[in-house]
């Protein structure tokens, strides 16, 4: 088997692993919010969403992008992780101290100074992450993502433990952050020791400034990112107030199942996949890139038209008819998903070439042309009005600008366009089968059953080549016999 081939098993390996454990994670998190939304009272969850918020924006830039440059280094590990270790504790532990001393203030900004000790707790697990962010490279780096699955599966099996019994004996909103940091905890040690990587500190001035001139523009990147999720919540509250706010967010969490199920797989093998196949050279980089499009999109694709055409029905089924105002929302915000997971695979390749600032300014230009548009969106059309803005920019501003970043980077836009015609072709028969039939069904899970089942199996016949669907029938009566 071919160097490129053997990549390719392992990151296939990879990415099952992480689907997995992401599935059972997005599982038991449901699981435990419906057990701790019977024991605390809502004042709880708007204390512990405040410190939340601070903690999840850090976490984009916590270390430095230490755990990305790990992953991406060309050479023996041993060469970076002494210097790697330092640069992430010292980025981790700054911003632990900074956030301490202003936590009294943000909390008092957000309207809750109860929430400045739970900040101040619940940002001690991003300390843990510094620790261990180089021993989490190292498992992602040599595609042991089952053995990362384990220690997250474990670490959040003890903060579903910690949260429930602190919550119980009524510890309020300090139950998450403190349930947090004991999960967070058992996974750095088991992450630790899983990836047997020895601990060691040292500081090499130039190892130090490879590893900051490649992460430092990415992690700039991700923070913008973490604007580009957020900002859109708080325009549409200024501009048209919380009820509006509620529907509009209720449609982006849903039109975020996507990539927050699939795009941290993903995120978790494609940037060590495309750096293995960009130190064989130009052509391996080109083959991983021409399979992981048709795959990418044969998988995001079927759920934005299946969520584009059957909003109502998917708002109903889910909510109840008085959410249907998210409805029209969530038909836009469906096209919004489908643009962020093709960037984020064109980030990580754009990463694995070395070319970690065009992602930062592309970011940035796609940030500088939203907020406008969002404020004019609001105020002309409502959350509708917002959601197509936010559809218009990601599809005009965004996706050229990281196209013209992916030519320049070596990588062939052909390829990209190639392995999306197919997806692309498909979900237009599955579109119109599935708006066609919802016409003619009563209730909205009579809807989603045949309009959504047949327009989705309509996707899969014209999308998946013949060959490969020939494979699958045999695979599962092979299965099936066994």
């Amino acid at each position: 088997m071919s160097e490129a081939g053997e990549i390719g098993r392992k990151a296939g390996r990879g990415l099952r692993w992480s689907l997995l454990g992401n599935l059972v994670m997005k599982a038991g998190s449901f699981v435990m919010s419906l057990v701790l939304a019977r024991l605390l009272v809502p004042e709880d969850f708007g204390v512990f969403a405040i410190a939340l918020a601070a903690s999840q924006f850090v976490i984009y830039v916590n270390d430095a992008g230490v755990i990305s440059a790990t992953v991406q280094w060309r050479g023996r590990l041993e060469e970076v992780a002494p210097t790697a270790t330092v640069v992430a504790i010292l980025s981790s532990a700054g911003l632990y101290a900074l956030f301490w001393v202003i936590a009294p203030f943000y909390a008092r900004l957000a309207g809750s100074e109860d929430a400045t000790w739970v900040i101040r707790i619940l940002m001690a697990t991003n300390l843990v992450y510094g620790l261990t962010a180089v021993r989490s490279a190292a498992l992602m780096r040599t595609f042991r993502q089952d053995r990362l699955a384990w220690a997250n599966l474990a670490g959040f099996a003890a903060n579903a433990g910690v949260s429930i019994t602190l919550a119980a004996n009524g510890a309020g909103a300090y139950s998450f952050a403190w349930g947090q940091l004991s999960g967070a905890v058992l996974t750095g040690v088991l992450v630790a020791v899983l990836a047997g990587v020895r601990f060691e500190l040292g500081f090499d001035r130039a190892v130090a400034a490879r590893l900051l001139r490649f992460g430092l523009p990415l992690c700039a990147g991700l923070g913008i990112e973490g604007l580009l999720l957020n900002v859109d919540a708080v325009i549409v509250g200024d501009v048209l107030g919380p009820a509006m706010l509620g529907f509009y967010l209720l449609a982006f969490n849903i039109s975020s199942w996507v990539p927050g199920l699939i795009g941290t797989a993903i995120r978790y093998v494609a940037l060590p996949s495309f750096s293995r196949l960009a130190e064989e050279g130009a052509e391996p980089l080109r083959a991983g890139v021409r399979q992981a499009v048709p795959l990418l999109a044969t998988l995001v694709l079927p759920v934005a038209v299946l969520m584009g055409t059957l909003a109502p029905a998917i708002v109903e089924f889910l909510y109840g008819a008085r959410w249907s105002p998210s409805a029209e929302v969530l038909r836009f915000l469906a096209v919004v998903m489908a643009v962020r997971m093709l960037t984020l695979l064109i980030t990580d390749v754009l990463a694995a070439t070395g070319s970690t600032k065009s992602p930062m300014w592309v970011n940035l230009a796609w940030a500088l042309a939203l907020v406008p548009a969002l404020m004019a969106g609001a105020r002309l059309g409502g959350i509708e009005g917002a959601a197509v803005a936010h559809a218009v920019i990601a599809v005009v501003v965004a996706l050229p600008l990281l196209g013209m970043a992916l030519h320049r980077s070596g990588v062939p836009l052909r390829l990209f366009g190639a392995g999306l015609a197919r997806p692309l072709a498909a979900a237009v028969p599955a579109g119109l089968v599935m708006a066609g039939l919802s016409a003619l069904v009563d209730g909205a899970f009579a809807e989603l059953c045949v309009a959504g089942g047949a327009g989705v199996l309509v996707f899969v016949l014209v999308a998946v080549p013949r060959a490969v669907l020939e494979r699958l029938v045999r695979q599962g009566r092979a299965h099936a016999g066994t």
